[in-house]
């Protein structure tokens, strides 16, 4: 693989304080202007690393998923926002990290791998991109993947409401209930040394899609 040169989110006390900041006036405005209700979030780990997985709707769901926990959480973005200097710093003390593109996807999940192996929970969209609509259609294999190079786990989390609140082509938020349901962890098979087969990370993202599906209804049902 080539060596990732760009750096990874900062780890120093301004960082983790900024994020903090940014995270409690992203609660109180949508806990306010949103009606937030976020649902057994106790199943989130207070330590050790996962891969958050929610489901995708709106941009609205980026902050959503960081209101979740009190743990930072790292995202990806497109590297080229990182060019404007003062926003890469912001982005980066908000968590996220850069990756190019249109490169190999092996960059992208090399640098979440370096994410959950230096301890630090990752946000990964197994959808990949926004979709529309109640139905968590096919997933990409690379959150599955991720979990068995690290052997960590991946909690499913539910959105609902985001698409109506915030719909592409809007400019503001709607002042509308957004629920949140966070699901069971689920693991990756132990593999006692061996490597995972593309027929185990199959199974594995179906598991994923169906445990997905499953608290993406319940958002809805609580939220209608």
């Amino acid at each position: 693989m080539a060596e990732v040169t760009t750096k990874l989110a900062g780890q120093s006390r301004g960082n983790r304080f900024f994020y903090l900041t940014i995270r409690l006036i992203v609660i109180v405005v949508c806990r306010i202007y949103l009606r937030l209700r976020i649902v057994d979030a106790h199943k989130i780990p207070k330590s050790g690393t996962f891969i958050l997985a929610p489901s995708h709707r709106s941009t609205l769901d980026i902050p959503v998923a960081a209101a979740t926990t009190r743990r930072r959480m790292m995202y990806m973005g497109k590297d080229s926002m990182w060019k404007i200097k003062p926003i890469g710093v912001f982005l980066t003390a908000l968590g996220s990290f850069p990756v190019t593109r249109g490169s190999a996807d092996l960059e992208a999940l090399k640098r979440c791998i370096a994410v959950l192996e230096r301890g630090d929970p990752l946000v990964l969209f197994p959808e990949g991109t926004r979709r529309n609509g109640r139905v968590i259609e096919s997933l990409f294999d690379g959150a599955a993947f991720i979990a068995y190079k690290t052997g960590v786990p991946i909690i499913p989390v539910g959105i609902a409401g985001s698409e109506e609140i915030w719909p592409p082509g809007t400019k503001l938020p709607r002042p509308k209930k957004c629920v949140v349901v966070v699901g069971d962890a689920i693991y990756p098979k132990d593999l006692n040394g061996s490597r995972a087969t593309r027929e185990m990370m199959s199974e594995f993202t179906l598991e994923l899609q169906t445990s997905l599906q499953t608290v993406f209804d319940k958002a809805f049902l609580l939220l209608d």
